[in-house]
């Protein structure tokens, strides 16, 4: 009987280790490149961290205003109608609600006090000022691969502003999730603490995209899923994941359901300006990401990140491929099959003056539907989405704004009309329910833009 207990006793623990191991092993998010990597002060192919070589002899506040641009800080910062990076923006999640913190110079309720080493140990090890452990909805673990110095150019930026006093909100956690201790050991596991290697085996270009989108963009917090302990899972990077209510696409290279038919100019331009003709445009949390973050980026930068993109291993998911067809080709002539008629009535009534009955915009490319990734995901969830919080970019070209149904609609009626849209102009038509629309409505009662910037 002692054997026996001891077999499974010893079976259970080589498990566990085997688990742990797979886990701890998907945390490196660039372990599939080829090549060795060495320290940056000791690559050859240039300097391919800090700012462009155009902003090289700008000065340290500049500079660090473009890093936080490419880090994207101001997004998770700033509460709808609150003042830029004074926090107190929510972000719901599995096990409760997390509110941004303020991190304006203010000396009360800001950062203003931060020496030089606090403020690192926050973007590197995720540990506050007064030592208590940050959630890692704050980025840390993508943002501990940024250099010390383009740490504290962003802080020099952060410093240069006016402080504004915005006392923190109160975390709504369950249990135990709102106990900071645990996460001494979730450290240990999938945070790296270490700045990033250029690779020797990759261009001086795949190595600055990889820097942008590792460590400042930290692109794989919302588009690579998650593992049990929800950690990054780099077995399946950029494969896309569903996060707080928006879907996060697959940008892998794969031929179904990532961006293999998207040209590298059709990449270029969606990073940009948050559109590219034939795919869509940005909305939500991406839409966000494009306006607040990509689109400041210089042409050399944004080429940079689609040669990174380009790199990156296929993996499938369960999205299905889009349709890439002259636009005209996907719309349905006719009666849609199984088609909601409420669905019909409220796209009439609501839609079609903007996107057309042919799915072609009268009015804009950016209000097209064919073609477009979203009306051809069978989930509607983006499509649902943007019926619900509609659409309100400020890009280049001007406003992008579609106005916001979900105070005027009922969830029956959000439901029908994404499922009649992805029916009469995507690849499958949606199944949408009423209770499905009234879960993404509470997931995203803000914004689900998930990484939470420093407060955890």
């Amino acid at each position: 009987m002692k054997k026996t207990f001891g077999m499974i006793a010893a079976v259970i623990v080589v498990a566990a280790f085997s688990v742990a191991g797979w886990l701890f092993l998907g945390r490196d998010p660039m372990a599939f490149a080829s090549g060795s990597t060495v320290a940056v002060q000791d690559y050859k192919g240039g300097n391919v961290t800090g700012v462009p070589v155009q902003l090289s002899n700008a000065d340290l506040v500049k500079r660090g205003e473009y890093l936080t641009h490419a880090a994207d800080c101001q997004a998770c910062h700033t509460a709808p109608g609150g003042a830029p990076f004074a926090g107190g923006f929510a972000f719901n999640m599995p096990f409760g609600t997390l509110y941004s913190t303020n991190i304006t110079p203010d000396k009360q309720t800001g950062i203003g006090n931060y020496t030089d080493a606090q403020f690192l140990a926050a973007v590197h090890k995720g540990i506050r000022a007064d030592g208590a452990k940050l959630y890692p909805a704050m980025p840390y673990t993508s943002y501990t691969y940024m250099t010390d110095d383009d740490a504290l150019a962003i802080k020099a930026y952060l410093f240069a502003l006016a402080p504004v006093h915005a006392p923190a909100k109160q975390n709504q956690l369950s249990w135990p999730f709102d106990q900071r201790g645990m996460l001494t050991l979730w450290n240990v596991m999938f945070n790296p603490d270490e700045r990033f290697h250029p690779n020797t085996g990759q261009s001086p270009q795949w190595n600055r995209g990889a820097y942008l989108a590792e460590a400042m963009g930290h692109c794989g917090e919302c588009h690579t899923p998650r593992n049990v302990a929800y950690a990054l899972d780099n077995h399946d990077k950029y494969a896309g994941a569903l996060t707080a209510g928006w879907r996060a696409y697959n940008i892998t290279s794969d031929k179904d359901s990532g961006i293999a038919d998207w040209s590298d100019q059709d990449i270029y331009l969606y990073l940009s300006t948050g559109h590219a003709n034939g795919h869509g445009g940005a909305a939500g949390p991406m839409g966000e990401a494009t306006d607040n973050s990509l689109s400041y980026l210089l042409p050399d930068d944004a080429h940079a990140l689609v040669t990174y993109l380009r790199s990156i291993p296929a993996h499938a998911s369960d999205l299905p491929r889009t349709v890439t067809t002259p636009a005209s080709a996907s719309y349905k002539e006719g009666p849609v099959v199984n088609a909601d008629p409420r669905g019909e009535k409220v796209f009439a009534g609501a839609c079609a003056s903007c996107h057309g009955w042919t799915g072609v915009s009268p009015v804009t490319g950016y209000a097209t539907l064919t073609g477009v990734r979203a009306v051809n995901d069978p989930s509607a969830t983006n499509v649902a989405q943007q019926v619900l919080h509609g659409v309100n970019r400020q890009t280049a070209e001007g406003t992008i704004f579609m106005p916001a149904f979900g105070e005027g609609y009922s969830d029956e009626d959000i439901a029908a009309v994404a499922n009649y849209v992805t029916a009469r102009f995507g690849a499958k038509g949606a199944n949408l329910t009423d209770k499905d629309v009234a879960s993404l409505r509470k997931q995203a009662a803000q914004h689900p833009y998930a990484p939470e910037a420093t407060n955890g």
